[in-house]
């Protein structure tokens, strides 16, 4: 089905009267595609408004929405019953119990499919990032983006490609040259230099004291954190260390421990990889190269007694080195 078939598709969700709450859970290519469904429905219905549940933290995703502007609310500040049609991008419903509130009229992503329950699904595992699918839909309705949007979408598929080192497709490397003569490039090149914060690398320094690698593996668990972002940076920086080739960073945060996962795409599958190992405590799953896992500790206690810092660091890493020894890709 072309760009334009499945676009009259999700255009009939709509009227003129529809109030539309697109549900996220923020990074850059989330907020470039709501800023998508944003102006597709420009003038087509009464209200469209974008909001996330996630705490934003990370300075790069601050910079975004600065200087692109996207109208973002807080999920819990907006009375759902003022909207009648709810849409999900770069997420599935199961990805989040924070989705499980919404029956979704459209899902459009770009994860491996693990739920297409909608009057419309658009779900692409083939592509790098959300935020393509949604440049070829503006394309498919020769909408011109503006210098602020363009410049989102190309945020979108350099984080989620990673500039095109992971998960990339040429349908990715088009979208980005499409783009590229939109964009506000100094959107793009701010947004990219403001990386760390003070506290990133307080938290960096703990982690490279803190670190134990293991058959080319690294891992750190950081017991309680007040961001998880800051997992997330460790876990891209420490990707970059030569001869590591995983990269496994965990902490508790709000009475659930977040595991990230980054590998380097050469060898087993981390998306498949943290599935396998931790599906039945929460929600795992994501990319060959990325993963992110959010656990019950209930559930985790039950299995391994306590989960005290150093009791869940050496479950993890007895888990991961169990299961990433198997042939899973």
């Amino acid at each position: 089905m072309s760009n334009r078939e499945k676009l009259k598709r999700f255009f009939n969700l709509f009227t003129g009267s529809s109030k539309v709450l697109v549900v996220i859970n923020a990074d850059p290519d989330a907020i470039a595609s709501a800023m998508v469904i944003k102006r597709l429905l420009w003038r087509k219905v009464s209200e469209v408004c974008i909001a996330h549940f996630n705490k934003i933290s990370r300075p790069d995703n601050l910079a975004m929405i600065e200087y692109t502007e996207p109208g973002l609310m807080v999920l819990d500040d907006i009375q759902k019953e003022n909207f009648n049609v709810f849409v999900v991008v770069d997420s599935q419903p199961d990805h989040n119990e924070q989705f499980s509130g919404f029956c979704f009229d459209a899902i459009i992503d770009h994860h491996p499919i693990s739920f297409d329950e909608a009057a419309y699904v658009d779900i692409r595992p083939e592509y790098g990032a959300c935020s393509t699918i949604m440049t070829e839909y503006l394309k498919s309705k020769k909408i011109k983006p503006s210098a602020r949007l363009a410049a989102a979408l190309m945020l979108g598929i350099k984080t989620d490609t990673s500039d095109f080192t992971r998960q990339a497709s040429l349908k990715d490397i088009r979208a980005f040259q499409y783009l590229y003569q939109y964009a506000d490039n100094n959107i793009v090149t701010k947004v990219e230099r403001a990386a760390f914060t003070q506290e990133d690398l307080d938290f960096l320094g703990r982690a490279i004291r803190g670190r134990k690698v293991i058959n080319n593996r690294i891992f750190f668990h950081a017991g309680n954190v007040s961001k998880p972002d800051e997992l997330v940076v460790v876990a891209d920086f420490f990707l970059t260390i030569s001869k590591v080739n995983w990269s496994i960073i965990s902490g508790v945060y709000e009475k659930k421990l977040i595991i990230i996962i980054r590998n380097d795409g050469l060898r087993k599958g981390a998306g498949n990889t943290v599935k396998e190992a931790f599906s039945m405590f929460g929600s795992a799953g994501g990319h060959k190269t990325m993963a992110r896992a959010e656990l019950d500790l209930k559930l985790i206690r039950k299995k391994i007694g306590s989960v005290g810092k150093k009791e869940l660091g050496d479950w993890i890493i007895s888990v991961i080195e169990k299961t990433a020894g198997k042939k899973i890709e």
